[in-house]
Formats: C-alpha cells, structure tokens, sequence
C-alpha cells in the first residue's frame, strides 16, 4: 500500500524596496524575515542531517546546495510549524507537513499572511517613501525564475525510475490547471503575448538534481526529512506559485492522488511524450489547449486529453481504494475543472490563476487598445500578484466574489497561530509557542533544546505522521518546561 501522503510547499516570494537607491534583494530579504511579529524563534537551521547533493539515481557530489553559514542565521521557526528564511536572496515560506490536500491548500494561504505581516512590520523601519513590495509570483521579468515547490511523502521502496517514467507527463500536462499566467516569453523561447504559466520557460532537462540551473522535469534531490529506510520525498519543482485556494487545492491534492495511485500500482502502462521538455515549452505557450502533442509511439494528444485519461484512472483508484471524503472532492473538482477547460478556458475564470489574470488583462488590451508588451500590461500582470491585501489585483477579484474561496479570513487567522494538528508540526509548532527560550535549532526532522543541563538535547522526529495532537497534546500541557518535556519523553 502507498504511504500516506504528507504534502508541503515552499515558496520563494519576490522582494522589492521601491525608492531604495542600493536595493539589495539579499538585504531585503532579511528584513522582511527578522520583522515578522508573529510566534517565532529564530534558530541556527541544522544542516547536519540534510543531504542536498545526493541523488536519488544513486550519484551526487560533495559541498552541493550547502548553504552560507550566515545565512542559516536568518531563520525563524514559527509556532504554526512553518519555516520562515532567506534562501537565494529571497525570502521563502517553507509550509508545514499536511495531513491532506484541504489542509496543505490552507498552509500555503497562511504564508501568504505571515509574509504580509511580515512586510507591514518591515515597511515601519525603512526611511520615508521607501515601500516594501512583496510578490507571491516566480519571474521578475529579468531573466530570474524562482521556485514554488511541492512535497510529497513517498515509500522508499518506491523505484525512482518508476517515478520518472509514469511522473514526467503528468507534470507537463498538469500545467493546465497549475500555471499562474505569465505576459510574454524568457530564457530564448518564442514570442508568445500570454501563456499559462511562469515557469515552464525556464525548464531545460527531463531529469536532474538542479534547482535553479538547467531546471528538470523530475527532481531527483534524495532528502527525504524523515527516516531514510523507509521514506524519501518527492521534491516537485515544475509548478507556479498560486494565490487561488481552489487553484492550490486542485494541485496538491491530484498530484498526491496520482502519487499514491502510482505507488500502488493502479495506473495502466505510462503515456510517454516524445519530447517532455518541448511539449513542455508548448502547453504553456498554448492558451486555447488545444496543441497537439507528439507521444513517443505514434500519435498525438493534447495535455487537456492526457489529462483526462488519468482522471479515469485515478477515479476508479479513488473508488475502490480510498475512503476519505477528502479524495472524492479532488476529483470532481478535477473533472469539473478539466470539463470547463476542454469547452472554453475561460470558464475556469473564477478557479484559476492564469485564466483570471488573462481575462482581467484582455480587457485592459481591448478597452485601451493597448498591445501585450505594453508596460502598462506587464506592471498589471505583476499587480496581480501583489501579496498586499489592499491592492493585489488577485485580492480585489476574490474580495467581491470573481473567484472562488475554500476558506475564510479567519481560517487563515487561526493557521497563522495554529499547527497542522495530525502531523509531527504540531509537536515542532506547540513547542515554539511553549519553550521559545530552550530551542536552539531545528531541522524538520529534529528540535535541539537547551534545558540548562551540560549538554544540548536533540528530539529527534523522523516520522512525519508522529507527534500529532492526539500523541503529544496531553504531554505538552502537563510539562512546564524543556526540561520536563525531555523527561518525560526518556532524558
């Protein structure tokens, strides 16, 4: 059987000090990491359990992805069990391990919060008509591309090359209810005036351990957070940053789907692209969907057909396999949304990112006659994007109702203060609140106490599904300290 799959995001946001003559993204980074007001303790991030350079195709290199030590110090582990810290000159919200998609989707929306307020508190200690700007989006339009990353839990026995064959066209093809839109073209690919979404440019390789060079459809990073003989981590890094609930919904939650489908061996024989990388080049640039894609047999069929097929394949998985309510409603979104796209793309107009921002700017271009490389256009396709709930153009369509909502203002209130409360988050989470003074670092599978005594204690949490409410929350309210809690967990 599959394992459960836990799901988490990472998101680097783009930053921007306006007015600031020698604006440092590095710089700015930090400021907005070291002003968020909410539950936190700022930690050294441990590094000595992370393993970035090695490969799950069984190769890698020494020194790969270690960061800066310095930078390890602009790190804050917040009390909903996020991560908040600068990574690559941008500040990045690294979510909480989630139960399932419903509660992932709502992780994802906290850390748009958390970086708001995170801004707010930094825009009071810059000098006057200096403005703090932070984008929930991948492209700055420069030629730099940064990552919205998913994870997913996956058995280790679970053969890498298994995920390559039956995963690299599922991932180009889900881009059709993934992008985030995008005006215009980089990194040498045809002019295009709009396309799906903001990444797909930049993606160079089928597979590969780069992240931000030569970018690669699978990701073969072997970190998997967790025990290393039973588990590793699927680290998907072709997809956009979403700011639609329902968007962010549908991604996780068909993604973990088709994981967990693939792992127990419910899908048919893979459908294989005769070139991922090209096609994937094409569906983005193709807005109607209807694109022809050549399959390494013979033949063609367009993302939205291909899509198709695995909802057919994976609702009868559901069917049979799963019982979960939470399963159900993935798929007739899935199939609601794919139905809608095949007829008119614009009917997802209130459900997904890149159709929302297309039709909202079509208008601009219609009314003022404006062409699509026009300045005007591309500071509106950044304004959607705007984190800042007063004018984001994404925030103004969902405050009167143009595009859905999954959940309340005040859900994303209470995930800001609240950890996920069925996975090891919620111990990593609860103890921030509880011994901000004791923690002195943290990875996601370890917490280090400083309890008085001679030397540090390291829990060590490498199950991600233990160290839930139902496990721990007796223990954390009966303890008073760090001390007591190490006790009674064995010294």
């Amino acid at each position: 059987m599959a394992v459960h799959k836990v799901i988490g995001t990472e998101t680097e946001y783009g930053v921007l000090i306006r007015n600031q003559p020698d604006f440092n993204p590095a710089l700015a980074s930090a400021l907005i990491i070291n002003s968020y007001p909410g539950d936190r303790v700022r930690v050294q991030w441990s590094y000595e359990e992370e393993t970035p350079g090695r490969d799950a195709r069984g190769f890698g290199h020494d020194g790969y992805g270690v960061s800066d030590p310095d930078s390890a110090l602009v790190n804050a582990v917040l009390g909903n069990g996020a991560r908040l810290y600068v990574d690559h000159a941008h500040p990045e919200y690294s979510s909480p391990e989630c139960f399932d998609p419903l509660e992932a989707a709502l992780a994802d929306k906290v850390g748009e919060r958390v970086m708001e307020m995170a801004m707010t508190r930094a825009q009071q200690t810059v000098p006057a008509g200096q403005i703090v700007k932070l984008y929930k989006n991948n492209s700055d339009g420069k030629g730099n591309s940064y990552g919205a990353h998913e994870n997913y839990l996956l058995a280790r026995e679970t053969s890498f090359g298994r995920i390559i064959r039956y995963a690299t066209t599922f991932m180009v093809t889900r881009q059709i209810f993934t992008g985030a839109g995008k005006v215009g073209s980089e990194n040498g690919r045809p002019g295009v005036p709009y396309q799906i979404t903001q990444r797909a440019d930049f993606f160079e390789e089928e597979v590969g351990l780069e992240t931000t060079l030569k970018r690669p459809i699978i990701n073969t990073r072997d970190e998997p957070h967790g025990d290393p003989g039973r588990y590793r981590r699927l680290h998907v890094i072709i997809g956009d940053a979403n700011l639609s609930e329902y968007q962010l919904f549908l991604k996780l939650g068909v993604t973990a789907l088709f994981l967990a489908a693939l792992e127990d061996g419910a899908l048919p024989d893979p459908i294989d692209l005769a070139d991922p990388v090209e096609s994937c080049w094409t569906v983005s640039h193709d807005t109607r969907l209807r694109a022809p894609l050549s399959l390494d047999e013979a033949g063609t069929a367009t993302a939205v057909d291909i899509q198709m097929r695995y909802l057919e394949w994976l609702a009868k998985y559901v069917e049979r396999e799963l019982d979960d309510p939470v399963w159900d409603r993935v798929i007739a979104e899935w199939a609601a949304t794919l139905t809608d796209l095949e007829s008119d793309p614009m009917l997802c107009a209130d459900r997904l990112d890149w159709v929302a921002k297309k039709r909202l700017l079509e208008a601009y271009v219609d009314r003022d006659g404006l062409d699509w490389s026009d300045a005007k256009i591309r500071a509106l396709d950044l304004q959607y994007h705007d984190i800042d709930s007063r004018v984001g153009l994404y925030h103004k369509l969902a405050g009167r109702g143009a595009i859905r909502r999954l959940f309340t203002d005040e859900d994303i209130e209470q995930g800001v203060k609240t950890p996920p409360s069925r996975t090891r988050a919620y111990f990593r989470g609860r103890c921030v609140t509880q011994f901000p003074d004791s923690l002195t670092a943290a990875n996601w599978d370890s917490l280090v106490f400083d309890t008085g005594d001679t030397h540090l204690k390291r829990v060590p949490m490498m199950e991600p599904l233990k160290g839930g409410e139902d496990l721990v929350g007796p223990l954390l309210d009966q303890v008073e300290d760090a001390a007591a809690l190490i006790q009674a967990l064995g010294g």
